[in-house]
């Protein structure tokens, strides 16, 4: 495990971020959403989906963060998304999503995950941390710094909602991820826009170049499916093929490869 330096770190072994942010005053659990793969119809990934304990939606968590407490509910997500999923006995890849305002020095704000991993037993190469295009635009370099060194401990890296906002390509051209995730906006009939269409077809033409995986999220219709699928695009997700299950790791009907 990577070691600190003792002047950046609390007595207990947490950076001082953590030591100094308040306690979030509400809980919260998690559903797990498959991200399959059409090439040999398995599941690829798990992404980790906050909700609330009795599983209300992620707003009715989300909207109770504050600049306060951003930080431990950051470090929380993590460690229980990782213990969520050892428990459950996730044998793919899991999915985090993460805030990188709630990151102040990214080699120390990941000590917590670390010890998660070490813990449930669940190898750190099998992790992919997150983070939306769209909320980024003016802090590019906070940013790119977060994923580099993610990318050095091992993790997989992602942006999601690819195509969302308007930093995306800016972003691809300083940090070149494991994945991008295409933004539902992107994919929603575009098996019968052929704007939408032009726009994916050239995202994928992009991404093979850079060596750059492209994963489909927000699948609805056999028609979005099949189109990407001749795009090139395999990794998906979506409620064609599973909704989040919480607590537990959702099942792909076999109707949903084919029908």
């Amino acid at each position: 495990m990577t070691t600190f330096p003792s002047s950046l770190t609390s007595p207990q072994g947490g950076c001082q971020g953590c030591q100094q942010s308040e306690p979030l005053g509400f809980d919260f659990a998690f559903a797990y959403q498959p991200i399959v793969d059409l090439r040999d119809q398995s599941i690829f990934a798990h992404e980790a989906l906050v909700r609330g304990l009795a599983g209300e939606g992620a707003l009715s968590v989300l909207d109770q963060i504050t600049e306060d407490n951003r930080y431990r509910f950051d470090q929380l997500c993590r460690t229980r998304a990782i213990e969520g999923a050892a428990n459950l006995g996730m044998q793919t890849l899991l999915s985090i999503n993460f805030m990188p305002n709630a990151v102040y020095r990214p080699e120390l704000c990941i000590r917590s995950t670390l010890e998660a991993a070490k813990k449930h037993n669940f190898p750190i190469d099998r992790l992919i941390f997150e983070t939306l295009e769209s909320q980024h635009v003016d802090n590019y370099r906070h940013l790119t710094n977060i994923l580099r060194e993610y990318r050095e401990f091992g993790f997989k890296t992602a942006i999601d909602d690819f195509g969302a906002g308007y930093s995306g390509l800016n972003l691809l051209a300083d940090f070149q991820p494991d994945l991008i995730k295409l933004d539902m906006a992107l994919i929603r009939d575009v098996d019968r826009d052929r704007v939408r269409q032009a726009i994916v077809r050239g995202i994928v033409t992009i991404c093979a170049e850079l060596n750059v995986t492209v994963i489909a999220e927000g699948i609805e219709s056999a028609g979005e499916r099949d189109f990407l699928a001749d795009c090139g695009i395999f990794l998906m997700q979506g409620y064609w093929f599973a909704k989040p299950a919480f607590k537990a790791l959702a099942q792909v009907t076999p109707e949903a490869w084919t029908r």
